[in-house]
């Protein structure tokens, strides 16, 4: 259980520091009221997600790899708490039109993209 837990950690301090950085370059090319980074980690790690798993289907990954990648990294890198946050600032600031189409893009370019990333792994 001890090893689990290190490995959960290790790939989730991965995922947080990841995750870091792509606020760091959206916060510094663009200044606007749209969370791109929020959105642009959640549609990666949605990418990511399909295509390791559709790649884990065909490929003999051991528990704590997937531990790893699935739980850790992935998990730490994408954000819904920071969604959730950033719908309730556009909320509470009155755009909501930003709102509902931040809310809207995530959830279906999310989904979307693990299905791509699902789809591109199984060409290989």
């Amino acid at each position: 259980m001890i090893t689990k837990l290190i490995i959960v950690a290790v790939g989730g301090s991965a995922g947080s520091v990841l995750r870091y950085l792509v606020f760091l370059l959206f916060d510094r090319y663009h200044a606007t009221t749209f969370p791109w980074a929020t959105l642009a980690v959640n549609l990666i790690g949605s990418l990511m997600i399909g295509f390791l798993w559709g790649l884990f289907d065909r490929v003999h990954i051991s528990p704590g790899i997937r531990l790893l990648l699935f739980i850790g990294l992935l998990g730490g890198f994408t954000t819904f708490s920071t969604f959730a946050f950033d719908i309730f600032s556009l909320y509470r600031d009155g755009d909501y039109k930003m709102m509902i189409t931040y809310l809207l893009s995530s959830n279906i370019l999310s989904i979307g993209f693990a299905f791509l990333g699902y789809g591109v792994s199984r060409m290989f």
